[in-house]
């Protein structure tokens, strides 16, 4: 199980992820766009999300104190400005 945290236009969630194999940079932005047009990030629902939107967005990985995979898929600026 991995975590990911999503921070887009101010906001940041993190939502579980089921992965049974290492993703890809690109594969990791393709989910983040399905989870969240599908609502299943915590306070992020935008159904009309274009399939690019973090398309220039960096992903992060970690692992956290206790093994857990932490993944953070965030834009190149500080808190998701524009």
């Amino acid at each position: 199980m991995a975590i990911l945290n999503i921070t887009y236009d101010g906001m940041s969630a993190d939502v579980s992820l089921e992965l049974d194999r290492p993703v890809s940079d690109g594969d990791l932005r393709r989910i983040a766009v399905e989870l969240v047009r599908s609502g299943e990030v915590p306070g992020m629902q935008l159904t009309q999300m274009r399939p690019d939107a973090f398309q220039h967005y960096v992903v992060d990985r970690f692992r956290g104190p206790r093994g857990e995979e932490r993944i953070y898929l965030r834009p190149k600026v500080p808190f998701g400005a524009r």
